[in-house]
This record gives C-alpha cells, sequence and structure tokens, in this order.
C-alpha cells in the first residue's frame, strides 16, 4: 500500500521532509495540501512568488476560480490584501472565517457561510522575502497555536525550497523546472469550466500559474540550456492533459517516431498510441500505463515505433503520473528518448529490456520485427496482461461511482480513448450514469454525445453483441450517398446528426453490451480521436473488457442498493420531521457512517411530554450493522414509553439501561435525556456515558454543560444515575450529538472539540439569534456543524445532532 495514501501517514514531519525534495511551487502547494494536516481543506488556497517588479505573482493556486485568478493574480505587497499584510509585517496574517464569506476566494466554499478560515503565511530565507503561502482552513474559530506553528513550519519548508530551486536556476542548473516554473508534478493546468469544487469525484487539481522571475535573464538562460540539453541528448518531451484527454509532444518527439515537426518548434498535438506504438508492443504499453495511472509516480516503459520506409525505432518512455489532492490522475509529463541514439547499428545499450517490458525472441536481429508463433503468443499474452491491470483498477471499485471513476481515470487514458459513455438498464430503459470526468466543457461535450449514441447503444444491447466503426465501409457509404451510417452522432438529422459534419462524431468507435449472468447490465461507448481499424485481436480485447466491466457494475449496482436500503431503513427509524412545540425552535441532521454496512445506531428525538415539558433524546447504539439499528429502535421506543409515563430523565435512563440488559444482545449504548420547561427554562438532565450538551450563551459563548454522568447504557443497569438542574434563558441555544460529529481520526478529541466550540461562538456572533429569527438561523447551523464531517477522507462512525434553541418573549409573541 502506497503510505501516501493512507490517513494515519499524514504528519507534520512527513509534509516537511516531502517538501524539500519538491520540484517546484505547483509541487510544494500539492505536497502541503496532499500531505499535510486535514484541516488544511485545500479550497482557496495559493502560492505567491515575488517577481522581479517586486509584485506578489499567483504561481500555483487549488480551488480558485477563473475569477479569482483574474482579480488576484497579481497582489501589490503595500496593499491592504491578506497576502500583502503577511509580507508586510512578516508573520502569518490569519483572515478570519467570518470574512472569507465576502473578502476571499473561494465565494462558493462552505456555500458562503464563512465557517473556513484562511491563514496567509510569508515565505522568507534569511530575511529574503520570497513570497506567501495561504492556505484555506477547516477552524471554525480561533486556530489553536498548536495549528499555527505546524502553518508556520510547512511556510519556512516551502520558502527553503524555493529559495534553493531559485538559486539553482539563476545559476544554469535548471533545477526549478519547466518553463513556467512550477516544475509541473502536483495537478493539471486549468481550463474554463473549472469553478472550485463540483463533487467529490470532480476534483480540481492544483492549478500552476505565471511563475516569478520567468524574464529574468538567468532563468531564461537556465531554461534555454535544459531545453538543449534535452534535445542533445535525443530526447522529446511530451504532456497529456488527463482531464481534457490532449496531448502535446514537443518537435523533438514527434521527429523520434517519424511525425512532421511544427514550424518554429512548440508543441503538436499528438497522433494516437495506435499510430505510433508497434501493434505487437501496444497491449504491453497499455497494460503499463493502466498499472502506472492505478497508482500514480514515475515509470518506464519501452516499445518499438514502426519506421516509414521499413524497419523499426526501439524508444523508452520515461514519465510521472501526477494525481491531484483526491488522488486521482490528472497528468503525464516526461521524455521519450531513442535507445539507438549514438550507438553504432546493432549495438544495445547497458541493461538494455525487450521492447514492451517483453523478452524478444532469440536470434532476432536488433531494429527488425520478430515474427513467428512465439510472438503471437507475446502477444495474446501482453493482451492478457492488458485485462488483468484493467481487472484490478475494476475490483479496486466498491459503488458504481468508483468503477465510472476507474472507466475515466484508468481505462479511458490506458485504451487511448477520447471519451467513455456509459449508459444502465434500468427498468428496460437505458439510462447514462453520471459521468465522473473533472467537470466543465468536457462533462458538456460527453453529455451531448450520451445523447447522441443512444440510439446505437440501444441497437448493441438488443444485438448483445458489440458494434465497431468500420472506416473503409463508412467511406463507401459516403461517397454513395444513400448509405447511412450506423454510429454515434448518426441518425438524428441535420449537420450535427448525419454522421459526417457533427462535430461530436468521433472518428472511430466502439459500441460494447454489457451482460452479466445473462441479465442485461449497460451499454458503454469507447471513442477515439482518430480512425482507426479494430482487428480480430482488437474485437475479443474489448469484448472481454466488456464482460468484466459488466460484473463490476452488477456487483456494484447491488452494494449501492443494499446501501441504500441500509440507510432507508436507518432513516426510517429516526423522526422523519421534528414536531413543532410552543416555546422552542429546533433542527436536527443525520449522517451515515461511511464504512461497513453504513448504518449504525445513533439516534434522537424531541418529545412532547404530558406536563407541557420538552424532552431531547441523543443515543448511539455501540456497532455499524443492523444489529446496532436494530436495538437502537428497541431503546428508542423504550425510553420513549418511560420519558411519556413522567419519568424524570435519571429514571428513565435507569429504566432504560435495564431494557438493554434484558434484550439479547451484547451490545451497549450511550444517551443524553434532558427536559425542558419552556416557561421559566428550567433544564433537567442525565447523561449515560454520552458527550455533555453545549450551551450557546445570549453574548455568544460556548460552553460544555457540567453535567455528572453515569455508565452507559446496558454496562451496570443496578446503578442510579445523576439528576442535574441547569438553566436556559431565553433566546439561547442547546446542542446535543453524537461523537461521530467531533471525532477525527486525524485529529485529537478535545482539539476537535475546541474547534466545534469556536464554531458555535463564531455564529452566535453573525447570527444574533436573541433578535433574529431563529429557525432559518439552526438550519444554517446545523448544516455548517456537518459540513467539516463530510469533507473528511472517510466517515467511521455516523453523526448525529439536535439543536433546541428557546425563544424569546418576542418571537414567542410573533
Amino acid at each position: 500500500m502506497d503510505p501516501r495514501s493512507s490517513p494515519t501517514a499524514r504528519s507534520a514531519m512527513r509534509c516537511v521532509r516531502l517538501l524539500l525534495g519538491c520540484a517546484g511551487a505547483a509541487e510544494l502547494l500539492g505536497t502541503v495540501l496532499a500531505e499535510g494536516p486535514s484541516w488544511i481543506t485545500g479550497e482557496g488556497s495559493a502560492l505567491y512568488l515575488l517577481d522581479s517588479t517586486g509584485m506578489l505573482r499567483l504561481t500555483a493556486s487549488h480551488g480558485l476560480p477563473d475569477w479569482a485568478h483574474e482579480r488576484y493574480s497579481v497582489v501589490d505587497p503595500a496593499g491592504d490584501l491578506p497576502a500583502a499584510m503577511a509580507l508586510r509585517l512578516r508573520r502569518p496574517y490569519l483572515l478570519s472565517p467570518e470574512r472569507t464569506s465576502t473578502d476571499y476566494p473561494n465565494r462558493n466554499a462552505g456555500m458562503g457561510t464563512g465557517m473556513v478560515a484562511v491563514a496567509t503565511l510569508p515565505m522568507v530565507v534569511d530575511t529574503r522575502p520570497l513570497g506567501v503561502l495561504a492556505l484555506a482552513l477547516a477552524h471554525r474559530g480561533t486556530v489553536p497555536r498548536r495549528d499555527l506553528d505546524v502553518l508556520e513550519t510547512l511556510a519556512d519548508a516551502c520558502g527553503h525550497r524555493l529559495g534553493y530551486l531559485l538559486e539553482h536556476a539563476r545559476a544554469g542548473t535548471g533545477a526549478f523546472g519547466g518553463a513556467d516554473g512550477t516544475g509541473g508534478h502536483a495537478g493539471h493546468e486549468g481550463h474554463p469550466g473549472h469553478e472550485g469544487r463540483s463533487d467529490r469525484g470532480a476534483a480540481d487539481g492544483v492549478r500552476p500559474g505565471p511563475c516569478a522571475g520567468v524574464g529574468d535573464p538567468a532563468t531564461a538562460t537556465a531554461h534555454s540550456m535544459l531545453s538543449l540539453a534535452v534535445r542533445a541528448s535525443g530526447h522529446g518531451a511530451f504532456e497529456r492533459d488527463l482531464v481534457t484527454g490532449e496531448t502535446h509532444w514537443d518537435a523533438q518527439a514527434l521527429r523520434l517516431v517519424g511525425r512532421p515537426a511544427p514550424e518554429g518548434g512548440g508543441t503538436s498535438p499528438a497522433p494516437g498510441l495506435d499510430l505510433v506504438v508497434h501493434p505487437e508492443d501496444l497491449p504491453d504499453v497499455q497494460a503499463a500505463m493502466a498499472e502506472a495511472l492505478a497508482t500514480g509516480g514515475p515509470y518506464r516503459l519501452r516499445y518499438r515505433v514502426p519506421r516509414r520506409g521499413g524497419g523499426v525505432i526501439r524508444i523508452e518512455e520515461t514519465g510521472e503520473v501526477m494525481l491531484d489532492v483526491h488522488r486521482r490522475p490528472v497528468r503525464i509529463a516526461g521524455l521519450i528518448a531513442d535507445l539507438d541514439h549514438g550507438r553504432a547499428p546493432g549495438e544495445r545499450p547497458p541493461g538494455d529490456g525487450p521492447p514492451g517490458g517483453r523478452s524478444p525472441a532469440p536470434g532476432t536481429p536488433s531494429g527488425q520485427e520478430p515474427a513467428g508463433p512465439a510472438e503471437g503468443a507475446s502477444a495474446a499474452g501482453a493482451r492478457s496482461a492488458l485485462l488483468l491491470a484493467l481487472t484490478r483498477a475494476l475490483s479496486r471499485a466498491v459503488t458504481v461511482r468508483d468503477v465510472t471513476t476507474a472507466v475515466t481515470d484508468i481505462c479511458r487514458p490506458a485504451f487511448g480513448a477520447a471519451g467513455i459513455v456509459l449508459d444502465l438498464v434500468d427498468e428496460g430503459r437505458l439510462l447514462p450514469v453520471s459521468h465522473t470526468v473533472y467537470g466543465g466543457e468536457r462533462r458538456t461535450e460527453l453529455t451531448r454525445l450520451a445523447d447522441l449514441s443512444e440510439g446505437v447503444m440501444q441497437r448493441a444491447l438488443a444485438r448483445s453483441a458489440p458494434l465497431f466503426s468500420e472506416p473503409a465501409r463508412r467511406g463507401r457509404g459516403r461517397g454513395r450517398g444513400p448509405e447511412r451510417p450506423v454510429g454515434p452522432a448518426a441518425g438524428t438529422g441535420g449537420g450535427e446528426g448525419d454522421g459526417t459534419g457533427s462535430p461530436l462524431a468521433p472518428a472511430a468507435w466502439a459500441v460494447l453490451p454489457l451482460i452479466a449472468s445473462g441479465r442485461q447490465v449497460g451499454s458503454c461507448l469507447i471513442t477515439f480521436a482518430t480512425e482507426r481499424a479494430f482487428g480480430r485481436e482488437d474485437r475479443t480485447l474489448y469484448s472481454s473488457f466488456a464482460g468484466i466491466l459488466a460484473q463490476s457494475l452488477e456487483r456494484a449496482r447491488l452494494y449501492d442498493t443494499h446501501h441504500h436500503r441500509a440507510t432507508e431503513l436507518q432513516r426510517a427509524m429516526l423522526p422523519r420531521t421534528l414536531p413543532q412545540l410552543p416555546g422552542i425552535a429546533s433542527a436536527a441532521r443525520y449522517l451515515p457512517s461511511t464504512e461497513g454496512m453504513q448504518i449504525g445506531g445513533d439516534w434522537y428525538d424531541l418529545l412532547r411530554l404530558p406536563d407541557g415539558r420538552i424532552g431531547l433524546v441523543i443515543g448511539d447504539v455501540q456497532g455499524h450493522n443492523a444489529e446496532a439499528t436494530a436495538v437502537m429502535g428497541q431503546l428508542r421506543s423504550g425510553l420513549r414509553a418511560y420519558a411519556t409515563d413522567g419519568h424524570d430523565p435519571a429514571a428513565t435512563l435507569a429504566r432504560t439501561s435495564r431494557l438493554l440488559t434484558e434484550l439479547d444482545t451484547e451490545l451497549f449504548a450511550t444517551c443524553l435525556y434532558l427536559t425542558l420547561d419552556p416557561a421559566d427554562g428550567t433544564l433537567r438532565a442525565a447523561r449515560a456515558g454520552h458527550p455533555a450538551p453545549v450551551r450557546v450563551t445570549a453574548d455568544a459563548r460556548a460552553v460544555e454543560l457540567d453535567l455528572p454522568g453515569g455508565p452507559p447504557l446496558g454496562v451496570a443497569p443496578e446503578r442510579p444515575y445523576p439528576l442535574a438542574v441547569e438553566y436556559l434563558p431565553p433566546g439561547e441555544t442547546l446542542l446535543a450529538y453524537t461523537d461521530g460529529l467531533v471525532e477525527d481520526r486525524e485529529e485529537d478529541y478535545d482539539e476537535s472539540v475546541h474547534r466545534m466550540l469556536g464554531g458555535l461562538e463564531l455564529w452566535a456572533r453573525n447570527a444574533d439569534p436573541v433578535r433574529s429569527e431563529p429557525g432559518p438561523d439552526l438550519e444554517k447551523l446545523a448544516d455548517l456543524l456537518t459540513l467539516n464531517v463530510t469533507e473528511r477522507r472517510s466517515r467511521p462512525d455516523d453523526v448525529a445532532l439536535l439543536l433546541l434553541h428557546r425563544l424569546s418573549t418576542v418571537h414567542q409573541r410573533g
């Protein structure tokens, strides 16, 4: 397992070590977001460098929309923006959460609630200012000194690394990376349509921008020397944007594979893999690429490229698959080299391996195509390796969304496809699956293509046989005129659907019926940007892939169905709505766990008691399975019965504890039960091992009620529970919650509670619940409290919370 993917592997010291090995500004920012503490949220984060004119220039960013790039791309250090203030003061400058919703991008982060703080940290090395690191934080109140020390340490590490890279760039070593100064290792270049985060599957990578010092003659000389060294060594450079599918090669790379280079140098769109790589090596290359896409990081491939005049040239490709902060592949960049460059004919380089990672047939002369039965068997083995790599990628997918993400991130680039569209059978109809592309124009394009290709996808499924484009036959059809093409974008009429004039019509395509265990699961369209002929081996490969994909989708749909049923069961055990009770306003939230069966034993209740009092119940049964949910339902019913019989909270919990010991279970539960008299504000409460409720006072303080507690329900049924009496004044709010709201594997529990209390105080200062309308404010507060929970990598425990606000006299009259 890659340690970078483990939540427990994230630490400040590990992050510092990784920062000191980064190759540029974008990689530094990406490392901070991916490896730093989890309370660095990423949205609205940026890295600025001082340019030669003394201005702060945006060099790398994450989660900034295009308007923010335009407005904040250059910052005057003499101004009053946070980045300028931090650099001028030479110390961290904190932007409080209440200001982030109006004064700082991203406007959409936290739905404009201002629950995200921003820390701007100067990067200064030996009194020399280099720039500013701006990080969005999950802190809802004040930033603890311990966390601020961590932020300053990370900024110092970034500063020292950037100082080293800039010094080497000026010395002519080219150590600062690519021409944009970003090093090119942390994400993809942004494009129109990216407006911050759209969902968890549609992630924005770290976005490199203009670099400080690019106009510096020393830096320009360094880049020129680097480019000259690459050309002199016979290497060509390439880059592939996995978001858009676009691949660009420089002139030297194109010359290496025998393609015309663009005039005046620069880069040019690259031909498809099938037009470059030797057909016998293509499956090997695709299999290796699938493995690299699944894991990320550096890779190396060797393959043959046919020469137009005959013979082959042996190529070595060395590159890196770059992941965004959500560990999805977004870009590939690297070099290709002629293995025979500078060597005598027939001489093999030291340590040279076989093309595509396979051993050549014995006695095969260098530079010639091997032939014979052994090569055919080897090609078949390569296709099996590709299928195995794709199977491994799909086997890790749990939900339908995971499957479509694997198809987008791994299968599509491995096949060299321009796009993949999935339709699933639902009640006899084909319905498109939400595309897990990265958003923007690419998503719109695939949606339109999915609409245009509906007919041919239905046809393939009805025939239970794949359909492949046939360029030669399509060309004859165009020449004769009356023959109507069958395929994506065909059959809709008009210029866009006639198969010849549509800008969306793919040059080549394959439509695969997805059938698992004799059942029709769906249909898959794979499109290619260039024309290609599908041989017998290709058709067998794609048909086999269709079977693997169908099995994965069927398994994922079954999981999604079970998860949906479990969630519905859980929600059925909870109140569908809270009762409207006199003298109070209330709000509640429940979030299921994202691990195990994704159901649990958290519950809440709001009771109308016979004597006019109000009962508030919240509890948590041990475990995350069907038994925990069943026990929760029994406890909820029993406690409600004891409470409505008129027992005080202490007696109610004692009876409920004895009830739990009589059930056929070994589970225990924590619980909080309190009653409120809305007339005079008297609170009577008892706790059974549950977190204490939090009172938000009229002067915007959040304090935990000091309630003596007893053991969890079912642990010591003979022990009584102490009864506490408190007072809730008009206009004040009470929060009861389960520990899933604050528990985080990557953070100390007490620190999480402290952060929650700070957020409650912030809300109280902004909302002024004494004078404002409490109902909508409570709903907003419930959303804010769960906002940070939904952003965690995983949610090992379910979450329940219940808010109760005692109305002031003004609101009661209203």
